[in-house]
C-alpha cells in the first residue's frame, strides 16, 4: 500500500477514535460503541480474510492488504469502550472478568494487536502461506481473549 493510503487509514483511525476517547453520553453508548468495533472488525477478519487463509476463495493479495489494514485500525478502537461503568451494562457477552481481572484483559488485548501487526505484514508479502500462518495466530489470539472474557 502506498504512503497516502496508509496515511489516510491512519486520519481515518485517529478521527475515529477521537469521539471515542471522549467520555460516553451513557454507558449504554460505550457498550454499542465496543460491540459495533468488534463486529466491523469479526467481519473483515473472519469473513473476508478467513477465507482466503482457508483456501476457501482465491488468495488476492491486494484484497488482503485492504482488510488486514481496517482490522489493524479497528484492532486500537475497542478498548476505550470497556470502561468500569458498563460492567453488567446492555445486552453483552462481556464477562466480569473483564473488570475484575482488567490486566490481563490489557495483555490479552495488547498480544492480538501485536498479531495483527504481523498479520498486515504477512498480507504485504504476496504469499498466502503467510497469510495463512499470521491468520492463525491472530485468530488464536483473538480466541484467547474470549475464551476468558467473553461469552462466546
Amino acid at each position: 500500500m502506498n504512503l497516502v493510503r496508509t496515511l489516510g487509514l491512519l486520519a481515518i483511525a485517529t478521527t475515529l477514535a477521537a469521539p471515542a476517547l471522549a467520555q460516553f453520553r451513557k454507558p449504554e453508548d460505550a457498550v454499542k460503541y465496543r460491540q459495533s468495533v468488534m463486529y466491523t472488525m469479526g467481519n473483515h477478519f473472519y469473513g473476508r480474510l478467513g477465507p482466503m487463509a482457508n483456501g476457501r476463495v482465491p488468495f488476492d493479495a491486494k484484497s488482503a492488504a485492504e482488510n488486514a489494514d481496517v482490522v489493524m485500525m479497528l484492532s486500537r478502537l475497542p478498548w476505550v469502550g470497556f470502561g468500569a461503568e458498563t460492567n453488567g451494562i446492555g445486552k453483552t457477552s462481556a464477562k466480569p472478568a473483564v473488570w475484575a481481572d482488567a490486566a490481563k484483559f490489557k495483555d490479552l488485548g495488547e498480544k492480538m494487536q501485536a498479531e495483527v501487526v504481523k498479520l498486515q505484514a504477512a498480507t504485504r508479502t504476496g504469499d498466502p502461506e503467510a497469510l495463512k500462518t499470521a491468520y492463525r495466530s491472530t485468530s488464536n489470539a483473538c480466541k484467547a481473549c474470549h475464551d476468558d472474557f467473553t461469552n462466546q
